[in-house]
């Protein structure tokens, strides 16, 4: 069985802001994730063209043990803590799907895929994705409201991270009040879009099924709602860059982060907040 869910992301920003404001903000995640020998490699980042499909296609490693619950890396080896990701970004549809290591430490058994649609509208659409009645059916839909600081734990939370707290300079928007969506809904003239973003978990290991799917839902909840929460408080920071801008900005980051994962320490989001 799959477990699949949709986190449904609403923001006060346009599809196309967006489009660059996400790279920004993956790259600047991707620095504070890494270090001490673990963390991101990007191996790839180059267009592609399939099926008359055209984006950007992205191979990254991520090397994540101290980011695996406890309970799993006393049962697995060293090696089961390397997962690829692969990424093929057909903006404003994007679909990844990351497996462990090519050594099939778990074989078919692990997979992590996600699909997103990213729509101008306040999160009201349902199956987005187009999947057949049965499926659908199945689906856990999740909203995520980024100004909700209950939706946070206590371990991820940041002042100047905080979207009920932050006003942009550039664009006059924020801070986002409880109602901040009502009142975009009401508007006419403010841009608004929602991330519409399909997560389908496999992870097939006899007794420790249930208890992987469940943390792995709960981590990539987490890592939406921490990351826009970010991508929003940094708008200053991205919304005037081009698309050129961001290319240039991810070769940098590229290099930087072969530097950081050589030297320092462990950084980021470890399983143990929870």
């Amino acid at each position: 069985s799959l477990c699949v869910f949709v986190s449904r992301v609403v923001l006060p920003c346009s599809v196309e802001e967006y489009q660059v404001g996400q790279l920004f903000s993956v790259a600047e995640a991707s620095k504070n994730e890494t270090g001490g020998g673990e963390g991101i490699e990007v191996l790839k980042n180059e267009p592609y063209e399939e099926h008359g499909e055209k984006g950007q296609y992205t191979h990254k490693i991520y090397r994540l043990k101290s980011k695996v619950p406890a309970f799993i890396q006393l049962l697995a080896p060293e090696s089961a803590f390397v997962f690829h990701e692969k990424a093929w970004n057909a903006y404003p549809y994007c679909r990844t799907g990351e497996s462990c290591l090519p050594n099939e430490y778990m074989k078919d058994n692990f997979l992590i895929k996600i699909e997103t649609w990213h729509k101008p509208d306040l999160g009201t659409q349902e199956n987005v994705h187009k999947l057949d009645r049965s499926t659908w059916q199945q689906v856990a839909v999740v909203p995520i409201d980024i100004a909700d600081r209950s939706q946070v734990s206590a371990s991820d939370y940041k002042q100047d991270e905080d979207p009920a707290k932050f006003k942009s300079i550039k664009t006059g928007r924020g801070p986002l009040g409880p109602l901040w969506k009502k009142e975009l809904g009401a508007k006419t003239d403010c841009p608004r879009m929602c991330a519409y973003k399909l997560v389908t978990v496999k992870f097939k290991w006899f007794g420790l099924q249930t208890k992987v799917e469940n943390f792995i839902h709960e981590q990539e909840k987490r890592i939406f709602t921490n990351f826009h929460r970010q991508l929003f408080c940094w708008i200053d920071k991205w919304v005037e860059l081009t698309m050129d801008d961001i290319r240039r900005m991810e070769a940098e980051t590229q290099k930087e982060l072969d530097e950081l994962r050589k030297k320092g320490e462990v950084r980021g989001t470890s399983a143990a907040d929870k």
